[in-house]
């Protein structure tokens, strides 16, 4: 291809929001002013069709009510960090900082802006600790003052980009870094200096697995899976590997292992067989990725693990059984990595509904022992820990036409679509309202299947849906663009009851993070670029401001020398998302005067 058709090619690529074979950051290496302006070209043309920001906040009639909120409970030393990709190893995602509040958060303004220089999927959970903001993206890591957005020291990779590029932030344990690659990898850097001190292959690029998930750590152990549940072949592992060696541990197989499999360490203790996949001749078994962050509970040692969907996504004729463990959270003995449980939210999944965020474990005022989980299914879930029952379901965005089955001769429209629901940030759960917050995407989908013939043909580790509209506009089907386009939710739902307090209405999908603080707040941020700041109790909106790019990542809070700050990710988020492409930047804010 000659060089000036390369660049339409990707100008094309670029004003349509797709990314096929590494995309268009890979494509624009060596291009960076190009680059540049293909993303900025994009999104002015978007910014003339996109709505305004606006929210709109409803209040729940029918909710009894609780006790009065709780006081807040004086800010600990752990409270200056955000230490983890949820804050804690629980993923509560609660901060006890107060500095910033609902008297003055009207005063807040974004202190700094750190620029990546990309054009990428920006999806990093930050972490802040002894004093340095750590961030990814696909090929990078890097570390930076968390006041003035002064860089101390960033380090590049260099491997083919993944067919969805991105990448969603490291673990921090006694000195080290670590991280997950598109090319299967997990790495491990000085904390000061960026030095690369180990590596460890965890998955096969040719089956089409990857890295993307941010790892955990807790006491020596780093635990991390591999993605890839969309391709033909591949398979979801969950890790632990020594994190001063990068040697495994374990490894544990989230779907059942089959003639051929690659065993890279010990293996966890499982009870898992082929009993619940009955496969037609020619379909493997496939699926069950494990693309997102952990969450792991220090007090009993158990880790808990979301698992994604089956493959072929759309067809479950061709796997009879309820596919375990795939849309499941699976608890495993965070030593050994032996089965201790599971919960199957989605079994027999045929619309693409990965549990797809780490749960929080929290203690309600109730005194119930929690877990909370919000897969793509849109549905918040709660069960109590003491009996492992189910308690609430509660839908938390449009759920509409799920129970049509697909066929080859007929488009199918439902809610939520693939992109929809709960994606990879996690619940939040804020202990003075006892109410969790979810954020969710309300956007439909629409397939149509292919023949048995035709998912017959697909290669070993391709995209393996069995969505006859697939093309590189429709990787997961058909995304409407009716009713409305798309929209966000975010509800606030008594951790005791499951029912909503109050819930707010985005133009923009809210897939970013949630964060609510003690200072009465809770922080997010949508698709269109806008950050908010709204009263916990009540969902009034106390501060928002347009800020940057698409908001999919972390929002977390922190103080330097006294002062509390909140950092947030802007930039393009996924090829899916036909939002405002701007380059991938990091806003640190705080109060006027601090």
């Amino acid at each position: 291809m000659n060089r000036r058709l390369e660049l339409f090619s990707i100008v094309f690529l670029a004003l349509n929001a797709v990314v096929v074979g590494g995309g268009v950051t890979s494509a624009l290496a060596d291009e960076a002013g190009v680059e540049a302006r293909v993303g900025e070209l994009r999104g002015e043309i978007l910014s003339l069709l996109a709505p305004a920001g606006a929210v709109a906040t409803e209040t729940n009639p029918n909710y009894k009510g609780a006790a009065a909120p709780a006081p807040a409970a004086p800010a600990s030393p752990a409270a200056a960090d955000w230490p983890s990709y949820n804050k804690t190893l629980t993923s509560e995602r609660f901060s006890d900082l107060s500095q910033i509040n609902t008297k003055n958060v009207a005063k807040l303004k974004v202190s700094c802006t750190y620029d990546t220089w990309r054009l990428t999927s920006f999806e990093t959970g930050l972490i802040m600790v002894e004093g340095a903001l750590i961030g990814t993206t696909e090929f990078d890591i890097f570390s930076i003052d968390p006041s003035t957005c002064a860089e101390n020291w960033r380090r590049h990779e260099e491997y083919p980009a993944y067919i969805i590029p991105t990448n969603r932030g490291a673990a921090y344990l006694d000195g080290s870094l670590f991280r997950g690659t598109d090319d299967g990898r997990v790495l491990a850097y000085d904390f000061k200096t960026g030095k690369r001190l180990w590596e460890t292959t965890i998955a096969d690029v040719k089956k089409g697995e990857d890295v993307p998930a941010a790892p955990i750590a807790w006491q020596g152990l780093v635990f991390v899976g591999n993605a890839g549940g969309d391709f033909k072949g591949a398979k979801g592992h969950m890790y632990a590997l020594d994190a001063r060696t990068g040697k495994i541990v374990w490894q544990f197989f989230l779907v059942p292992k089959t003639e051929g499999d690659t065993v890279r360490g010990p293996e966890g203790t499982s009870p898992l067989d082929t009993s619940t996949w009955k496969n037609v001749p020619g379909a493997p078994i496939s699926g069950g990725g494990a693309w997102t962050s952990t969450t792991l509970d220090p007090a009993s040692g158990l880790l808990y693990v979301p698992v994604g969907n089956p493959a072929p996504d759309y067809d479950n004729s061709v796997r009879q059984g309820d596919n375990l463990f795939t849309g499941s959270v699976v608890v495993l003995d965070a030593k050994t990595g032996a089965y201790k449980n599971h919960f199957q939210l989605v079994p027999r999944d045929w619309h693409d509904w990965d549990v797809s965020n780490p749960p929080a474990l929290i203690k309600t005022r109730g005194g119930k022992r929690l877990m909370a989980v919000a897969p793509k299914d849109g549905h918040l879930y709660g069960f109590d820990l003491a009996d492992n029952k189910l308690l609430y379901r509660t839908p938390v965005t449009r759920i509409e036409n799920v129970e049509e089955p697909f066929a080859v001769d007929k488009d199918v429209h439902f809610c939520p679509g693939a992109a929809g629901g709960g994606e990879w940030n996690s619940p939040a759960y804020d202990p003075v309202t006892n109410f969790i917050f979810t954020g969710q995407v309300d956007w439909c989908v629409t397939v149509k299947l292919q023949t048995r013939e035709e998912m017959a043909a697909v290669p070993l580790g391709q995209v393996w849906t069995g969505d006859r509209n697939l093309n590189p506009f429709n990787v997961f089907g058909k995304f409407s663009r009716a009713d409305g386009f798309w929209a966000g939710w975010l509800h606030a739902v008594d951790a005791d009851t499951g029912v909503w307090k109050w819930r707010l209405k985005s133009n923009y999908p809210i897939m970013g993070a949630v964060t609510p603080t003690a200072g009465g707040l809770v922080f997010f941020g949508d698709l269109g670029g806008n950050f908010y700041a709204l009263d916990a109790a009540t969902g009034q909106k106390l501060w928002g401001k347009k800020i940057g790019g698409a908001i999919g990542g972390g929002v977390i809070t922190y103080t330097v020398n006294g002062t509390q700050k909140v950092a947030v990710t802007t930039g393009y988020v996924a090829p899916a998302f036909p939002a405002e492409i701007r380059r991938a930047k990091i806003a640190i804010l705080g109060l006027e005067g601090y």
